[in-house]
């Protein structure tokens, strides 16, 4: 893992490959080590880079409260650090939020944009609410929520199949801090909306979603892949919240044909 100073605190990141860049954003309660294994055939063509965000993993508690725009901007000072100037960004779930509040501040920065079971809206009154009852929960019983939480990302069959790959994740998020934990949720209740973004956005987006994902139902996601001048879409049948643990040969191939094509378009 490398290190670097940001306002005061430490970042860690994973950098491997080389060749255009492409940036890995975890979701929540997560950190770097949920791309392990799936970014491993990227980094022969590119140079991956996988930040743990402020908070999670080995990187510093920045603040109380972690907004998208926060986050945004410690990936983009790992970025400068590393004199890369552009990036495809793959962002799952609050990666994918952290990701368009990086292409808001930073377009020049972003070469296409993966939406990773994530997308553009803020959160309605009724999910700001449910953010409010989570930080309650999370401050009074972090392993109980962090466990509920996680359980709730696999669709039924795959936790039945793969009970150790569900207890991967699990492990990797009962090691997170209490306070990252909250302070990424007050991040995730307060975050902008981007979708007037999405039909601004000077790059190719795609759209991974899954049918089962009871987190962020693909139907009310679907409006969104319209508003890019370039969107694709994959939906995935039998998958909920964790399409790259759930089927990573298939998200990890679309994701790479993805990354190739707007490479060329770049270079064309």
């Amino acid at each position: 893992m490398k290190k670097i100073a940001f306002r005061q605190k430490q970042l860690a990141y994973r950098i491997n490959g080389q060749g255009p860049a492409m940036v890995f954003l975890h979701g929540f309660p997560m950190d770097h080590r949920v791309w392990e294994t799936f970014t491993s055939d990227f980094s022969k063509q590119f140079t991956v880079i996988c930040p743990d965000l402020p908070g999670f993993g080995q990187s510093e508690m920045i603040q109380d409260e972690h907004h998208m725009w926060l986050m945004a901007e410690a990936v983009n000072a790992i970025l400068a650090h590393e004199e890369i100037s552009k990036a495809l960004f793959v962002g799952h779930s609050m990666g994918g939020y952290v990701a368009l509040a990086l292409a808001k501040q930073y377009p020049e920065r972003v070469s296409g944009l993966v939406l990773f079971h994530s997308h553009a809206a803020e959160d309605e009154a009724t999910a700001r609410a449910n953010r409010a009852n989570a930080i309650v929960d999370a401050t009074s019983d972090i392993h109980g929520f962090i466990h509920r939480f996680i359980d709730g990302l696999f669709d039924a069959s795959f936790k039945q199949k793969h009970p150790e790959r569900v207890d991967r994740i699990q492990k990797i998020a009962e090691s997170q801090r209490k306070e990252a934990v909250t302070a990424a949720i007050a991040g995730l209740r307060d975050r902008e909306s981007h979708l007037q973004l999405l039909s601004e956005l000077n790059c190719p987006v795609l759209f991974i979603l899954g049918k089962n994902d009871s987190r962020m139902p693909f139907a009310r996601i679907l409006a969104q892949v319209a508003l890019p001048s370039h969107a694709e879409l994959m939906l995935l049948s039998g998958v909920a919240h964790m399409g790259f643990e759930e089927t990573p040969d298939i998200t990890k191939q679309a994701i790479l044909h993805f990354a190739l094509r707007c490479q060329n378009r770049a270079e064309g």
